[in-house]
């Protein structure tokens, strides 16, 4: 099994494989799975600072890993309106929604209420299936990189 201790912010080395997660597995600081390739992994990271895709993690014999998103229920709502945006923006950050913010548009787990309100203010929304990377929030750690072992 492979075993990951290490992440790194980038690398300008080839990238062995991948590993493709939802964002509650990227949460986890132990993961077990298999690799895009099938082999099995076990990732062994700091506590409180999600997976992010795009990271790279490097294995103990060397191998670069890359972090993918796989695509989970949720809903996405946009504007072409600025103003409309902010305000459901504060609206939903009112409730301490976990928000994926985008350019005029945002994205979160399927909730009929808070899309209902989405929809009030005259946002489109989709149901389609996406990768979702929320905010971390303000006291959330934003480095992605570490060197523990």
């Amino acid at each position: 099994m492979l075993q990951v201790f290490e992440r790194l912010s980038h690398t300008h080395q080839a990238i062995n494989d991948s590993i493709t997660l939802d964002r509650e597995t990227r949460q986890k600081a132990r993961i077990k799975g298999k690799t895009d390739q099938g082999q099995d992994i076990g990732i062994f990271v700091d506590r409180g600072n999600p997976l992010r895709v795009g990271e790279v993690l490097k294995t103990e014999c060397g191998l670069l890993i890359e972090i993918k998103g796989a695509k989970e229920p949720v809903i996405t709502a946009s504007t072409e309106d600025w103003h409309t945006f902010s305000k459901v923006c504060y609206h939903l950050g009112n409730r301490h929604t976990v928000l994926q913010v985008g350019e005029r548009w945002l994205r979160f787990k399927p909730d009929h209420v808070l899309k209902e309100l989405c929809e009030m203010y005259g946002l489109t929304t989709s149901d389609a299936p996406e990768i979702f990377e929320p905010e971390n929030g303000a006291y959330g750690s934003h480095s992605g990189h570490s060197h523990a072992h």
